[in-house]
């Protein structure tokens, strides 16, 4: 999976545990890219099997979409305490951990996570 179709997941996960429903404009909003963008995006995700949009627009994760964004949910967290821990500032972490968690091997990760006890 590309790394656009993981912060798409990603986001509407997060957004997911904030309000009770979630929508493209939810998504173009929270990322800042366009709506077409977004409705481009999202097409890839329902075809992929990642998401289910209803009639009224209403974005839900599939089994497949869930594991995925929650595995980068996990690295953001991760990653960023981890970058915090080291004294980076909270800003630049999250940032810096929005960029490394797409590209981290597993390996690499699960090290990280069981060197700061993060297990």
């Amino acid at each position: 999976m590309h790394e656009s179709g993981e912060m798409y997941l990603e986001t509407i996960l997060v957004l997911g545990k904030k309000k009770p429903t979630v929508r493209a404009v939810d998504v173009a909003d929270d990322l800042g890219y366009s709506k077409p963008s977004v409705s481009r995006g999202l097409a890839r995700l329902k075809a992929d099997g990642c998401i289910i949009v209803d009639a009224d627009g209403r974005i839900a994760l599939t089994e497949k979409g869930r594991q995925i964004a929650e595995k980068i949910y996990e690295r953001h967290v991760v990653l960023s305490r981890t970058l915090m821990a080291l004294g980076v500032d909270e800003e630049t972490a999250l940032s810096d951990a929005c960029k490394m968690e797409h590209d981290l091997s597993d390996s690499s990760f699960e090290a990280i996570k069981k060197h700061f006890k993060y297990e």
